[in-house]
This record gives structure tokens, C-alpha cells and sequence, in this order.
């Protein structure tokens, strides 16, 4: 049966003339995720609430989103506050009590084929959407009522066993990145032997430091290289917070590009490259390969007293990119600019040279454990999710027997 023969869709709305100070509860779009969490709800007096803040929504309804129909956003409504309001962008499907029940609505809203017809019915590229009425046009399987009940409880149960296994990999993907940062930042700072002695560096983002190790202002370790491309036709590399320096080739991103890069900083394999904008955020690293990058930054070259690929290591810990926000300049903290001058005022711990290697070493082997069991999680948890859209569709279309017990 189609949709909107079970259910009813848009039924309420705010009238205009509601008291300016009226209090409501709203949901956004960006407030409901792909997997129907929602995330956040916002209190607003009416009189300054968004324009779009309309519609209103009763225990059991589901609220689908008509706007960047790919992203999912799909939520049940369970024991909301009497003043829930949510955006004219979702659309509020409301179960006919004698046709539909909720809880087996919710799921067959989330069956992959109504999310494909969802999607194949919306219109426009960059932001695709589709009319309330046309979701109320797809068909759901519509077994009777008791066998609807039935279905619902068994996939809360199933679903749930499913969920709280998710749940407990995404923690571990959390915990595996902290350790990794951990790692990182006890080898750069601390060293591999833990028996050898330590003494105050005196530098507060360093604290204590093996004995032997000497501490140098940056100035005395690095050079500024302002060499600009001539013809713009080396590798474009970019620079970012959470990989470093990286071409441009190798990254899926959609960016303004400049009609030439004639005219952009060389940087060659190992040198120092600052996106000077975030480098509050840590957008800096050590270039892999020779390449060109932007005129706003800043390129460095290391001098002999330290390895580029401990210098990497280095500046990729959060700590250090607190300690350069102190020398950055600006009114906003978010606007905050790393010039040569306030990157050279900074001090480095600077170990032996072989024991740099030791150290680099060391992270390599400890990063490539680690982002094995990261990758072999990151697959279990996709595979756990397509057994949960598999288990949903089968259920909710009759393919699987559902015992009575459930």
C-alpha cells in the first residue's frame, strides 16, 4: 500500500498568530543523523525561533527529511514534550491507528528500497530533495496489525543486540586514536627508555625531559624557504589538521582552484609546511614528496639537527599546536595566523640523532599495528551495519518467519 493510504503526513502546523513568547522545543535537520539519533533540541521563545520552525509532531509519528534526501535523516518520536516543533523540511508521517503501527512504520521507512525510492524521486544535484507528497506515494509492505507488532518487537530486539556491538567498536576506533596520539606524544617528548633520568625543560608544553636531550629555539634549527614554481606545474600538495601534508592527487576534495599556480612556494621532500591560517588546529607536517603549495603558507627547511620524519611526528601532537597558538596573531581565535616570527620564538626538544631514528622508528611499527586493528574494526562495523539494513529489509518484507514469542 502506498504510504500516504496508512498514514497521514503533514497534519499540524504552528498558526502564525502563536504568542511571540511562546516556548517550543525544535529539532533542525543537522539535529537528526543517518542512524534516527537525535542529537540535539533547541529551546527558543517562538518570536525568535527559525522561520522554518513549524511543524508539529505527536508520540509516534516519524519525521522524514525532504532536503538532502541522501544523508538519511530519519527519526521516530517518542514521548516528545508537548511544545516539539521540527523543520518544514522534515516531512511528519503521522500512522493511521486501524492501518499502521508505529513502530513497524519506523522501520519500514528505513527499508532500502523506500530509501532508494526516496532518492530517486528527489530532484537537484548539489542538494537534492523531494515533495512530501511524494514520499506519501512509495509503497511499504503492510502486513496486518498483529503481525506489524510482532515484527517491530522482534527487530527492536534484534537491532538492539546489533546496536550496542557498533556502539562498543566505534569506542574502541576512539580509544585505538587516543592511544595512537598517546604514543606519538610520550616518544617525541619522553623517549623510548623510561629508565633514563629526567630534568625540567623549562618550557611549560614540554615539562620534563631525558637529561641528555637538549632543548633549542627554532630558530636556530629551521629556515624559512621562499621559493616560488615558475611554471606551477609541480605536485600540488595541501595541508590539513588530520593528515598532514599530503598531495592533492591523492585526496577526493572539491575546492576552489586557481586558473595557475605559477607563482606558488616550492617545498621539497622533508621540508616543514605551515598552513599558517590553522595552524592553531595543527595543519602542519613534513612534505612526502617535492610539490608546490599555497603562497599563504609557510615552508621550513630542518636543519641537520633534526629528522624530517621526527619533526613530522612532532608537530602532529595537539600539544604542539597549542604551544604555536601562543605565538599566533589575530583578534578572533579562530582567525589566529602563524608568521615565521612567531613560529621561530618556539622551542623544540632536540634528542640525538640516532635515537630521532630509534624514535621514528618505533612509530612507524606502533602506528601500522594500530591502524591494522583501526582498518579490520572499520570493516566489522560496516559489515554489522549492512546486517542490520539486510535484517530490517527482510523483516519488515515478509522474507523471514517471525516467531510469536517476539
Amino acid at each position: 500500500m502506498r504510504l500516504k493510504f496508512a498514514a497521514t503526513i503533514n497534519d499540524e502546523a504552528l498558526p502564525e498568530n502563536v504568542d511571540p513568547d511562546f516556548e517550543i522545543a525544535y529539532i533542525d535537520i543537522g539535529n537528526v543523523d543517518s542512524s534516527g539519533t537525535i542529537h540535539e533540541i533547541v529551546d527558543y521563545r517562538f518570536e525568535a525561533a527559525p522561520s522554518r520552525a513549524r511543524r508539529i509532531v505527536r508520540d509516534g509519528d516519524i519525521i522524514i527529511s525532504t532536503v538532502r534526501t541522501y544523508l538519511q535523516a530519519i527519526a521516530p518520536i517518542i514521548e516528545p514534550p508537548e511544545n516539539l516543533i521540527v523543520s518544514t523540511g522534515f516531512a511528519v508521517v503521522r500512522p493511521r491507528p486501524d492501518q499502521l503501527d508505529p513502530g513497524f512504520c519506523r522501520y519500514a521507512v528505513r527499508e532500502p528500497r523506500f530509501l532508494a525510492e526516496v532518492e530517486m524521486r528527489s530532484t537537484g544535484i548539489s542538494y537534492p530533495a523531494i515533495n512530501a507528497s511524494e514520499i506519501g506515494d512509495i509503497a511499504i509492505a503492510l502486513p496486518e496489525l498483529p503481525i506489524q507488532r510482532r515484527t517491530s518487537a522482534f527487530l527492536d530486539a534484534e537491532l538492539a543486540q546489533l546496536d550496542t556491538l557498533i556502539e562498543a567498536k566505534e569506542k574502541l576506533l576512539g580509544l585505538l586514536a587516543e592511544k595512537r596520539r598517546t604514543l606519538v606524544g610520550e616518544a617525541v617528548m619522553r623517549g623510548l627508555d623510561r629508565s633514563a633520568p629526567l630534568c625540567p625543560s623549562g618550557i611549560d608544553w614540554l615539562g620534563d625531559i631525558p637529561t641528555h636531550w637538549e632543548i633549542e629555539r627554532s630558530r636556530w634549527l629551521f629556515k624559512e624557504r621562499d621559493e616560488r614554481s615558475e611554471t606551477g606545474e609541480e605536485e600540488m600538495l595541501t595541508v590539513s589538521h588530520i593528515t598532514g601534508v599530503t598531495p592533492r592527487s591523492e585526496k577526493d576534495v572539491n575546492m576552489f582552484e586557481a586558473e595557475t599556480t605559477a607563482g606558488y612556494k616550492l617545498c621539497f621532500t622533508g621540508d616543514l609546511v605551515i598552513n599558517t591560517l590553522w595552524a592553531w588546529m595543527g595543519a602542519m607536517g613534513t612534505a612526502p614528496v617535492d610539490g608546490i603549495v599555497s603562497p599563504a603558507y609557510n615552508v621550513y627547511t630542518p636543519g641537520p639537527r633534526l629528522l624530517p620524519a621526527f619533526v613530522d611526528a612532532l608537530v602532529r601532537i595537539p600539544v604542539f599546536a597549542q604551544e604555536v597558538t601562543r605565538y599566533s596573531k589575530g583578534v578572533w581565535s579562530s582567525r589566529l595566523r602563524l608568521y615565521p616570527e612567531g613560529f621561530f620564538e618556539t622551542f623544540w626538544p632536540v634528542p640525538p640523532l640516532d635515537e630521532q631514528e630509534a624514535i621514528v622508528a618505533f612509530i612507524a611499527e606502533e602506528r601500522t599495528k594500530i591502524d591494522k586493528l583501526a582498518t579490520a574494526t572499520e570493516r566489522s562495523i560496516a559489515l554489522l551495519k549492512e546486517r542490520r539494513s539486510a535484517l530490517i529489509a527482510a523483516a519488515v518484507t515478509g522474507q523471514i518467519d517471525i516467531p510469536e514469542a517476539a
